[in-house]
């Protein structure tokens, strides 16, 4: 009876090549077949194969297809591997593995319930997807919007940069305008000078003109009153002894920084008038501008900082830095940190969990190296101290702050040793580490300062020197001495780019130009010893830490 209703239902469908009733159907084409089309349809190609089944069969499941031969059905299934695989894998990757019908995998898994039990994992997983799709699709959108909005975005900082280009153009174009003006100002200041000094030479020769004409005609004439009377008057003429000599305006460029964008130029000297002997060279490179340096520097203040020695070097006072309210950290062989005045009164003590080597200031903030712990601290208003930044697995050791906002750090892994620009949240912006050559600039950067113009100034204490590279890490000078003693400790600038750097050797306190030659010692009546932390208050005025005798010293080394 039911074979009967099955040919009924057949009748109704018919085959899609020559519309008999279909007795059979390829599950890979989709096709209806009657019998005699069978054999026609599976000579055709077909990239998949042919899978021809009864046409009430259609709707079983359908075969599994070999992963390794897709156009094969599996009919096996592979105990070794675990995996159900076509005649093709039978006799040539799992040849000599072990081998069962795939139908009797099918019934064993059912009669087990692992069936059930892997629908249920794979319908939590689908689920879990599906629940996922949502916030997909919000990403989607949110992508979609922001290519969208990428090309009026960017136009629009482009506009920025257009529009602040534009601002510094008129800026630039304005400042060269009020030099050129200046320059002018001065030409017409130094031809007053020169035509005014002109007709005074000229009126002098022509009074030594008139005068040799009176001795020609007194010679001739021998006449004795006349000579009594002149001689005087010739004893009178002086000589010239010195005369104004007009120095053109100086012209002081710097280079244009890439990193920030900004140019710096203008004339740092105006022209002058200055009284020069005859026999007089010009002034002498060690005077600043305004100020000279004393012959014999003063101690103006004595500072006990009470820091204990250290039990191996017999050590005490290290590191400091000076406050914008003119005040000054000092750390030593402690794990405090002292705020003095210049008088030497004690402000102010914070706890720390190291010993106080480098210091510098961040934001009217003081900030240290933890170099046991590879980070920068920074002491809080309320003396909490809180980490800026770790260093990785690099040793960090002398810490400065800069014009940009930026701090530069000295850096030392194993047997490198590398100067790096960081951000205030620890960002990496700048690694100075080698020379044009690729050889390495430092060997042991200890501490570090940055000049007005820009350049970065490191003490090596295996290489003994002072190296210095500009804003970009390109070399500029490196300072030594071949005294034996010669060990530079920290370093300091003051406001017009002088070099000052403490010899703890030496027991001196070497001072640079900004180029790196040297100008003089800075030596205190009364000496100075084992000198290491530096700090120019301003004024003409330094502060200078005597290590092993934990006194600091307000040293005055320019005139009023």
């Amino acid at each position: 009876m039911a074979s009967e209703q099955s040919t009924q239902g057949q009748h109704f469908v018919e085959c899609d090549l020559c519309q008999k009733p279909v007795s059979f159907f390829c599950r890979r084409c989709g096709v209806n077949l009657c019998d005699p089309c069978v054999p026609v349809h599976l000579r055709l190609k077909s990239k998949t194969g042919h899978d021809v089944v009864h046409f009430t069969s259609r709707e079983d499941e359908k075969t599994c297809l070999c992963e390794s031969h897709p156009l094969n059905d599996c009919s096996a299934y592979c105990k070794t591997c675990d995996v159900p695989i076509c005649f093709l894998c039978v006799s040539i990757t799992h040849k000599t593995h072990e081998i069962s019908e795939l139908s009797d995998k099918i019934k064993e898994l059912n009669r087990q319930g692992k069936t059930e039990e892997l629908l249920n994992v794979i319908a939590k997983e689908n689920e879990r997807l599906q629940s996922s799709k949502q916030d997909l699709e919000k990403i989607l959108n949110h992508t979609t919007k922001q290519l969208s909005w990428l090309p009026l975005n960017y136009k629009k900082k482009k506009d920025e940069v257009t529009a602040r280009g534009e601002k510094w153009h008129k800026q630039i174009e304005e400042t060269v305008k009020k030099l050129h003006q200046e320059l002018d100002d001065m030409q017409k200041e130094h031809e007053a000078v020169l035509q005014k000094q002109k007709k005074g030479f000229e009126e002098m020769i022509e009074k030594v003109d008139e005068i040799n004409k009176k001795v020609i005609e007194l010679h001739k004439s021998k006449n004795a009153i006349e000579i009594q009377r002149f001689k005087p008057m010739i004893e009178k003429q002086e000589t010239l002894k010195e005369f104004s000599q007009y120095s053109f305006p100086t012209f002081f460029e710097c280079k244009i920084d890439p990193n920030y964008l900004q140019t710096y130029f203008g004339y740092v000297e105006k022209t002058q008038v200055k009284k020069m002997s005859l026999f007089e060279n010009n002034f002498k490179d060690n005077d600043l501008p305004g100020r000279r340096i004393l012959y014999v520097p003063t101690i103006t203040t004595v500072i006990d900082t009470g820091f204990p020695a250290s039990e191996k070097y017999k050590s005490r006072l290290y590191g400091m830095v000076v406050t914008d309210d003119n005040k000054v950290w000092m750390g030593g062989e402690s794990t405090e940190l002292k705020l003095f005045d210049l008088q030497g009164h004690l402000h102010h003590t914070v706890s720390i969990t190291v010993l106080g080597f480098y210091l510098c200031m961040y934001n009217k903030q003081v900030v240290y190296s933890d170099h046991p712990n590879k980070a920068v601290r920074m002491i809080s208003d309320t003396d909490t101290v809180v980490t800026m930044f770790t260093t990785g697995d690099w040793k960090l050791y002398g810490v400065t702050s800069t014009a940009s906002g930026d701090l530069l750090v000295c850096l030392r892994k194993d047997d490198q040793s590398k100067v790096v620009r960081y951000s205030s949240t620890g960002t990496v912006l700048q690694e100075i580490q080698y020379d044009s050559q690729c050889q390495p600039l430092y060997k042991d950067a200890k501490y570090i300062t940055e000049n007005v113009n820009g350049d970065i100034i490191v003490t090596d204490w295996e290489k003994k020197a002072v190296i210095a590279v500009d804003r970009l890490g390109i070399f500029r000078y490196s300072y030594s001495k071949k005294d034996s003693k010669f060990k530079p400790s920290s370093v300091a600038t003051d406001c017009v780019g002088h070099v000052i750097v403490t010899d703890i050797g030496g027991h001196k306190i070497h001072m640079l130009d900004r180029d790196g030659r040297f100008l003089r010692y800075i030596i205190p009546d009364g000496g100075i010893k084992y000198p290491r932390g530096v700090c120019i208050l301003g004024d003409g005025e330094m502060m200078v830490g005597e290590c092993n005798t934990g006194i600091a010293k307000r040293i005055k080394y320019l005139e009023e």
